[in-house]
């Protein structure tokens, strides 16, 4: 079953039984407040007996006028209610008073003989004699009839503000007759009509609800649809305010970071194929030459064909080393270091490389200092992080050598350490003055094989993976890795590492 048809049966099966529950309990609650209303007006309507009662208690100082005399209380009770619904049947042994000169079926003297006069009896479903008595203060029957099992509406009897009794009669439950139960009915069919006018309201309005929550989803489904055979420019255009929005715009994201990694998956294979195919093209062609015997052997034909293997060597290796990391296998053997005698070693290991290329290194230390303030004290401490020496040795070469290769017409490298105390982190910051990088290029130097100048990376030797590798590397430091704009005019690359707590 589609989510649309489910969507409305749940709405539908909501609303029918809400609006079912609703009417229920205002029958019930009219019922119950119906019933409550007729005992109170037939307690008001008795109120007469009462104080009857009490006058003549008064006047005898006891129940004896009263007790057991059953005839005389339905007379009392009778002339209360005469002029009310709750008006009492008369006992069946006795006529009517406009009648007892003869009771039914008998002659009148004087009279000639007439038809049986019926006797004139009220609706039997009027109230009992049974319903009404009289107790003492001590809850004792004196008149009437009494059953505790019975629910009953108790009159406090008072003379001379002294408890002398009650007049009990039993609670109604629920309505036989009368205009009450006429107007109930009236009322429970009201309210059915309404229900069931409210039901097909109900199916109105859960019919485009659905529809509306569902065309959304519908859109999403379509859009996943089509992410899922490849079409990654796909968009959603769906102008909500709510939680489909922002499902919307993750969709959107998702598009977008899809396409742009099968555009670098694309541009990978590319590269990777022109990367290759270089050095085994330029291997076969001096090959080929000596093959045929348009170069004759020499050692420099030998050298330049060991160069090219070399680079392929190289270039296996960053592959085989960038790879590794994507798959998460490069490796780690962590320990802490003292980032501060580290730099200070790479910096003199790589001293006599740099003046070779025509470059000077600049090292400063800010390390007691606050890098995110600027301090430029050159009073040196120790900075403990937890890394691998191996994989930072490799990152420091990878900056050099991408220095060395690529910081065209630079003179000066300049690599800082400092500390950010707000962050508890090492700040590394490699610059040089070369001729430095656009700023549409700098998100993109850590891309695989990503090269800003294509014409010169082959006459230097690069592959394109140092700074691909030195992103993973920082990454797997739990570290953050930046390229921006040299205050020397050239490249800078910023690295913050973490320090040992």
């Amino acid at each position: 079953m589609k989510i649309h048809n489910k969507l409305f049966l749940t709405l539908l099966l909501f609303g029918i039984t809400l609006v079912i529950a609703i009417v229920s309990f205002m029958q019930w609650s009219l019922d119950k407040g119906m019933v409550n209303y007729v005992n109170k007006r037939e307690i008001n309507a008795l109120a007469p007996v009462v104080t009857q009662l009490a006058q003549s208690y008064q006047q005898r100082g006891s129940w004896h006028f009263i007790r057991f005399d059953d005839r005389r209380f339905q007379r009392l009770i009778r002339q209360a209610l005469s002029d009310t619904e709750f008006t009492l049947p008369r006992p069946e042994h006795r006529p009517p008073p406009q009648h007892r000169e003869r009771r039914a079926g008998e002659k009148m003297p004087g009279k000639p003989d007439k038809a049986p006069v019926k006797a004139l009896r009220r609706p039997p479903q009027k109230p009992k004699h049974d319903r009404y008595a009289v107790l003492d203060a001590d809850k004792r029957l004196v008149v009437g009839h009494y059953n505790e099992q019975h629910d009953y509406s108790m009159t406090e009897i008072f003379v001379a503000d002294s408890l002398i009794g009650y007049f009990a009669v039993v609670k109604r439950h629920r309505l036989t007759s009368g205009y009450e139960l006429d107007f109930i009915e009236q009322q429970r069919s009201y309210l059915w009509l309404i229900s069931l006018a409210i039901m097909c309201l109900v199916v109105l309005i859960s019919l485009p609800l659905a529809s509306h929550i569902v065309a959304p989803i519908r859109a999403l489904a379509k859009g996943m649809h089509q992410l899922t055979q490849g079409q990654y420019q796909s968009r959603l255009s769906i102008e909500r305010k709510d939680e489909f929005a922002q499902l919307t715009r993750d969709f959107n994201e998702l598009a977008k970071t899809l396409l742009a990694n099968e555009s670098a998956r694309k541009r990978w294979l590319a590269n990777i194929s022109h990367e290759l195919r270089t050095p085994l093209a330029v291997l076969k062609a001096e090959l080929e030459a000596v093959i045929d015997g348009v170069r004759v052997l020499s050692m420099g034909h030998v050298q330049s064909t060991h160069q090219e293997v070399l680079h392929l060597e190289r270039l296996i290796a960053d592959l085989h080393a960038l790879t590794s990391a994507d798959i998460g296998g490069m490796s780690y053997r962590k320990e802490p270091v003292d980032l501060v005698a580290f730099i200070d070693n790479c910096a003199k290991q790589y001293q006599s490389y740099l003046s070779d290329a025509g470059y000077t290194l600049q090292l400063c230390n800010y390390c007691k200092g606050n890098y995110s303030k600027g301090n430029d004290s050159n009073d040196s401490d120790e900075l403990l992080i937890f890394a691998d020496k191996t994989r930072l040795s490799q990152l420091l070469e990878n900056l050099f050598s991408n220095t060395v290769k690529y910081a065209e017409n630079g003179t000066i490298v300049k690599l800082t350490l400092a500390k950010n105390s707000t962050k508890n982190s090492a700040i590394i910051r490699f610059e040089d003055n070369g001729q430095g990088v656009a700023n549409e290029h700098l998100a993109h130097l850590f891309e695989h094989l990503y090269r800003v100048d294509d014409s010169r990376s082959r006459a230097t030797g690069g592959s394109g993976l140092g700074l691909s590798i030195c992103a993973h590397i920082v990454n797997g430091h739990q570290g953050k890795i930046e390229a921006q704009s040299s205050q020397l005019g050239g490249l800078a690359i910023v690295i913050e590492l973490p320090l040992i707590n």
